[in-house]
C-alpha cells in the first residue's frame, strides 16, 4: 500500500453509532491499574482518569481503551471483583462527563468484567486472549459488539517461552485465522471482529521486526487491524541497537517518538486503529498523513 492510499473500507457499529475505519483512528490508553509497565498507578483515582480521558479526546482520540489488568510479561491475574471495581466506575464516570460519542473500549479477558462494563456504557471488547476464557465467546455473541482479537500464545506468565516461530508472519496469520473461524462458528459476527497482531506478546525482537515489516500480509484476513506497540520494550531495543543510546530507552515515556513513527508505518500497511499512550503526538502524525493523502489525490 502506498503511504497516500486510503485504508480498506471497514466500519464498526454499536449503540446506535458507527465508526468509519477507512481513515485511521487514534485509540488512547487509559490504564486504571496499579502496576502497568508505563503508567501504573497514575489514573486509579476516578477524577484523574476522567481528566486524562478528556485530555485525550481533546487531543484527537476517538476511542479510549480502559484496562484494569496489567498484561505485561509475568503479570499476575487480577481477581474478577477487583477488575470490576477498577474499570466500571471509570466507564460510568467517562460516560457521565464525556458523553456518548466517544467509543469506550475495555481491555479485559474476563466475561464478567466485560458484562459489567457493557452495562455501564462500554462499546468495544479488547481481549488480548482472543475470547479464550470460559464464557467469553458466548458473551461476545450475545452482546453483539465490536471485539478485538489479539494474537498471543500462552499467558503473560508463560508467553516469552512460547516465542518460537519458523515464519512469524505466516504463523501469526494462520493462528489468527483459526481463532476467527472458531469464534464466528460459535456466533460472533465477522463484521464485529478487529484483529491485533499482538506486538509485545509471545514475540522477540526479530519477530517484531519481521511482523512490523510485513503487516500488510495480514490483509487477506479481510478484517480491520488495530496496532498497539506504544512504549513497548521492542522500541527500546530498536533505539539501543541503532546506537541512539540507552538513556532515552530507560523510561517508557521516552519511546513515544519512535512509537509514533511505527504507527504511521502500520497505517501505511493497512492498520485502521493506532493504540497509544501519547494521543497528541500520534494525532499530529495522523494529521500529516491526512494532509499528504489529500495532496496526493489532488
Amino acid at each position: 500500500m502506498s503511504l497516500f492510499e486510503s485504508l480498506p473500507k471497514y466500519e464498526i457499529s454499536g449503540r446506535n453509532k458507527t465508526l468509519d475505519l477507512s481513515q485511521p483512528h487514534v485509540m488512547g490508553i487509559l490504564n486504571v491499574t496499579p502496576d502497568s509497565f508505563s503508567d501504573g498507578g497514575q489514573f486509579t483515582a476516578i477524577d484523574r482518569a476522567v481528566a486524562h480521558c478528556q485530555q485525550m479526546i481533546a487531543d484527537g482520540a476517538t476511542i479510549i481503551d480502559i484496562g484494569g489488568e496489567s498484561t505485561r510479561p509475568n503479570a499476575s491475574i487480577v481477581a474478577t471483583n477487583d477488575e470490576i471495581q477498577r474499570v466500571v466506575p471509570v466507564v460510568q464516570a467517562i460516560r457521565q462527563h464525556c458523553g456518548d460519542e466517544v467509543w469506550l473500549s475495555v481491555d479485559t479477558s474476563d466475561p464478567a468484567v466485560m458484562q459489567a462494563a457493557f452495562d455501564a456504557g462500554a462499546d468495544i471488547w479488547n481481549d488480548v486472549r482472543a475470547l479464550k476464557r470460559e464464557g467469553a465467546v458466548a458473551l461476545a455473541a450475545k452482546l453483539d459488539i465490536p471485539v478485538m482479537l489479539m494474537h498471543m500464545r500462552g499467558e503473560p506468565t508463560t508467553m516469552n517461552d512460547l516465542a518460537q516461530y519458523t515464519d512469524v508472519v505466516q504463523e501469526v496469520t494462520v493462528e489468527l485465522a483459526a481463532r476467527i473461524e472458531k469464534v464466528t462458528s460459535l456466533g460472533v459476527k465477522r463484521e464485529n471482529i478487529i484483529i491485533d497482531p499482538g506486538f509485545g506478546f509471545a514475540k522477540d525482537y526479530e519477530h517484531h521486526c519481521a511482523l512490523l515489516k510485513h503487516l500488510d500480509e495480514l490483509k487477506p484476513l479481510g478484517l480491520p487491524m488495530m496496532f498497539g506497540i506504544s512504549r513497548k520494550r521492542f522500541l527500546a531495543e530498536v533505539l539501543t541497537k541503532s546506537g541512539a543510546g540507552s538513556v532515552i530507552t530507560t523510561q517508557a515515556v521516552e519511546r513515544d517518538a519512535i512509537g509514533t513513527a511505527a504507527g504511521i508505518f502500520a497505517i501505511q500497511q493497512g492498520a485502521c486503529i493506532i493504540r497509544t499512550h501519547n494521543v497528541s503526538m500520534m494525532q499530529q502524525a495522523v494529521a500529516l498523513w491526512h494532509q499528504l493523502s489529500e495532496y496526493h489525490e489532488s
